[in-house]
């Protein structure tokens, strides 16, 4: 029966935007991060995204993270600049204390700006972040 069925709530797990320096490009960056704010590690992270709006989608991009450990974080992906005017939607799946979790993110478009920024938990630096 579905009454039966337990669906475990997403918590302490987030999606942060951040523009960083890029060092190979000399230029500023932004890029998508996961950010694990539990005291246990979450394994076999999958992070399907994508990006689109009235008229125009991106492709589905699938990124295997696997274990993220607490307290810490992983890097998704790179948003070109030109994403940021598209709604992006992160889709996220993985495991912890064996109970599958999974949550969808979604930035909506241009939304993802400097003027947004808050102060990211675990990562100690500002960008901003979807709980």
């Amino acid at each position: 029966m579905k009454k039966d069925i337990e669906i475990p709530v997403v918590e302490h797990v987030y999606i942060a935007i951040v523009k960083e320096w890029n060092d190979e490009f000399l230029a500023q960056d932004w890029n998508s991060y996961i950010i694990n704010d539990r005291d246990i590690p979450i394994e076999m992270v999958l992070v399907v995204t994508k990006g689109y709006d009235e008229d125009r989608k991106t492709s589905l991009l699938r990124h295997g993270i696997g274990t993220i450990a607490p307290k810490s974080f992983a890097k998704i992906e790179m948003l070109q600049e030109e994403l940021l005017a598209m709604h992006n939607e992160f889709s996220v799946t993985f495991f912890a204390a064996d109970k599958l979790y999974d949550k969808k993110y979604i930035f909506s478009k241009n939304t993802i700006n400097e003027a947004a920024f808050q102060q990211l938990p675990v990562m100690e630096q500002e960008g901003m972040l979807m709980k």
